[in-house]
Parts: structure tokens; sequence; C-alpha cells
């Protein structure tokens, strides 16, 4: 499973691809409104240098014709961009012209297994379910990244499950159990997945049992 960071902070970003474990990088609006200072093209260029993978970009369109025109110029703002676009008719009709020009699209709000399979037939190159909003609503949404990987796993389409709005560590590991081949997750999340607090005992106990050890040694060698 690669892991996403669902976030525009520069610097979040730029800590994670340290660590070796960042695939790629999705954004939004919400996200971009965090951030003070900067375009929002000139931020999506900048996450684009900084992380070698996918980086979704999204637009807010509403008509197909000016939707095109906006995915095509968010597309070419860098290479590794990919146009992240709400499933609906307009933004399932214009997938299928943007998919046949080549371009890739992440179709997000996804909250059922019928629209993931639009959303793949249409040609989107990543479907993004949304776990947690759907368990908010009394929904199981685990059910939606199992069903949709089973379906395109079984029918061999070449769409990406893209698990999202993941709220808690058990969440990445369902969804890596799901099969599902990408979770994109908060920084917060994201972190948390390093603790456990046996660890933090046990490199307590390593350091106190090294500085043990070098007391001894330096008794030892003065006596000498």
């Amino acid at each position: 499973m690669r892991l996403f960071l669902d976030t525009a902070n520069i610097e979040q970003i730029r800590e994670i691809v340290r660590m070796g474990v960042l695939s790629g990088v999705t954004t939004n609006p919400t996200l971009m409104a965090k951030e003070q200072g900067i375009s929002y093209r000139d931020r999506v260029v900048e996450i684009c240098e900084a992380v070698d993978g996918p980086v979704s970009a999204e637009c807010t369109s509403r008509s197909v014709d000016e939707l095109v025109i906006e995915a095509r110029e968010v597309a070419a703002w860098h290479p590794n961009v990919v146009v992240k676009i709400p499933i609906d008719d307009v933004g399932l009709e214009a997938t299928s012209t943007l998919a046949a020009e080549g371009i890739k699209i992440n179709m997000t709000l996804i909250f059922s297994a019928n629209q993931a399979l639009l959303a793949a037939t249409a040609g989107a190159t990543y479907v993004s379910p949304f776990v947690g909003r759907l368990d908010d609503a009394g929904h199981d949404g685990m059910e939606v990244v199992r069903e949709s990987v089973e379906i395109f796993d079984r029918y061999h389409l070449p769409a990406q499950v893209l698990a999202a709005s993941l709220r808690h560590p058990r969440h990445i590991i369902e969804a890596a159990r799901a099969g599902s081949p990408i979770a994109t997750l908060p920084y917060a999340l994201l972190k948390s997945m390093l603790k456990h607090p046996l660890t933090d005992i046990g490199i307590e106990r390593f350091l106190e049992d090294s500085r043990s050890y070098e007391k001894e040694s330096a008794r030892e060698r003065s006596g000498s």
C-alpha cells in the first residue's frame, strides 16, 4: 500500500518525504484555505517539486465545458499533477473527455461502490471513497473500499482505489486489508502510526542500559 498525505502544508510534506514513506499528496480548496501568502497554483507546483509522486489538485468549475478547460490548465502546472474532480454527471462527462486526452483524474467524493464503478468506467485513474464521512453518517465506510477493490480487480479495471477521509490508525490497517492500493491521510494521523507506548518504553530502556554500560566501562578504564 502506498501512503499519500492529505494536506497543503509544505513543511508537513517535506518532513514526511524525509522519512521515506510518502508516495503522493492530495489537496483540496479547504486545505488550501488554511495556507496564507501563496496561490493555489504555486503551492501545488511547490508540492510537486518536493514529492516524487502524484499530487491531486481539485477543480471547482460546475459546467462540463468550464471544468474541462480548468482541468487542462491545472494538469499543465506540472507532470505530477492529477486533476481532482467530484463525481456527478458533470464530473463524469468531463472525466471521460479528459481521460481520452491522457489527463489523470482523481474522482473524489465517492460514497458508494456504484459511484466508484461509474468513475472507473469513465476513465478515472484514482477513485476516492470517503470512509470517515460514511462512518459519520452511520454507514460502513470501509465496505465501500472493499466492494470497489473487489469490482476493480474482478473486471480488471485500471482505476485504483484511494481510501480517503481516514480518521484513525485502524482505518489504515482496514484499508490495507481490504486491498486498497493507496490511502491518503492527514499529517497527524500519519505521525500517529509511529507511536506505541511499548516502543517508547523500549527506547528509554535501551538508553538507560547504554548509559549504565558507559558508566561501568568508564569505571573499568579508570581502575586499570
